[in-house]
């Protein structure tokens, strides 16, 4: 699994000033530490797996500058589908998490889950590590790492948010997230492989090889995605290039196209 700590986060954040920036770097540093052996128990461990829950929690948390809505609480007063049934419901239970938890019954499902009394201690679910851990159980509970291999930000989207609030701003992380993880995955290839030991690429190939690949390619010109997987996309690119450079044009990058790469 890539090495993403709080030096990923601050990649795809935006910049803050003031009261914004100490609170995001408050929750960067303290969700860093955590972040890659939460994801990995969770089976968010693939680069586009990671991707998509970096782009939807940058996003829910308004650029990782909060873990609890800007806004009172007061529309969900009331609400029985969230199972605010209580005077003042609403306020208490208002959304908090990376990925925010909302209603009575979503803090009690998730703190009987987790042995905490999110009932008694709302609050407790603003807290950055606790936070991470919402998110995470979010995203198991929607089975979105399956929506995440398909590389579908409408389809994790609407798992996260029930519509396309936001789809443009999220597309813009995705794309951030998705840079600097090529960028961990180039630089790790470069300190555990020695030139001679590139591995031979082919359709089907998978993991921080074929990142450091389709960044090369993406260099080269092409558009293509950086998700770790040799799909159809990655092998025409792959063709085309090698027809470029007069190589033999078979999709498999071996010597010869590692070379011409200058990888």
């Amino acid at each position: 699994m890539l090495p993403i700590n709080a030096d990923t986060l601050k990649a795809i954040a935006p910049r803050f000033r003031g009261d914004n920036a100490a609170r995001q770097a408050q929750i960067i540093s303290e969700v860093g530490d955590d972040l890659r052996p939460k994801l990995a128990h969770y089976q968010i461990n693939t680069p586009l797996r990671i991707a998509h829950f970096l782009a939807q929690i940058a996003h829910e948390s308004a650029g990782l500058r909060t873990t609890e809505e800007f806004a009172s609480g007061e529309a969900y007063e009331g609400r029985a589908d969230l199972g605010n049934t209580e005077t003042g419901d609403g306020k208490r239970y208002k959304g908090r998490g990376l990925i925010q938890l909302t209603g009575r019954d979503n803090y009690r499902r998730l703190g009987n889950t987790l042995g905490e009394d999110f009932i008694a201690h709302p609050e407790r679910c603003a807290e950055p590590a606790i936070s991470l851990v919402i998110a995470c159980e979010y995203w198991k509970w929607r089975a979105i790492n399956a929506t995440a291999d398909t590389d579908d930000l409408v389809a994790v989207t609407r798992a996260v948010n029930g519509g396309t609030n936001g789809l443009a701003d999220r597309r813009k992380y995705l794309g951030l997230a998705k840079t600097e993880l090529a960028r961990l995955g180039a630089n790790l290839l470069h300190a555990a492989s020695p030139v001679d030991s590139r591995p031979v690429l082919r359709r089907g190939s998978t993991g921080i090889a074929v990142i450091q690949l389709q960044l090369a390619l993406k260099d080269k010109g092409f558009a293509i995605t950086i998700d770790g997987d040799f799909g159809p996309g990655t092998h025409l690119a792959v063709v085309l290039y090698q027809q470029q450079k007069s190589l033999t044009a078979d999709g498999i990058v071996g010597a010869a196209t590692w070379n011409a790469l200058d990888l």
